[in-house]
């Protein structure tokens, strides 16, 4: 069983940053695609940033601000986030989609004052 493990989350100030990463307990089968989704009180689920296929892609929200990337083995992601917003403030979710299977991480919250 695949089982993802979240860090970095926190408290940050308007503008700062925060480094998000996500470990698997072991790599999943023919990955597809790494991801990082959030969702705020209130709100839906969205998509954030996305790596997979040689490409990346971006919530409009998030471009030019936050870079997704995987390390050599691709079984861990990561999610740089800087000139954070509050509008930013959200519970931030790794997935990872293997070949057969989508695995999800609990969760980490990102609280961005003003």
């Amino acid at each position: 069983q695949v089982q993802l493990v979240e860090s970095g989350g926190g408290w940050a100030q308007a503008g700062g940053s925060l480094r998000l990463s996500c470990a698997a307990s072991r790599s999943p089968f023919g990955i597809q695609a790494m991801a990082w989704y959030r969702q705020a009180p209130g709100k839906q689920r969205e998509l954030v940033a996305v790596i997979g296929g040689g490409t990346t892609n971006y919530a409009d929200s998030a471009k030019g601000r936050f870079t997704i990337s995987t390390d050599k083995d691709k079984n861990t992601v990561s999610l740089q986030m800087t000139s954070l917003t509050p509008e930013d403030t959200a519970v931030y979710y790794c997935n990872i989609r293997g070949l057969y299977s989508e695995y999800w991480g609990q969760g980490t919250q990102v609280t961005v004052s003003s």
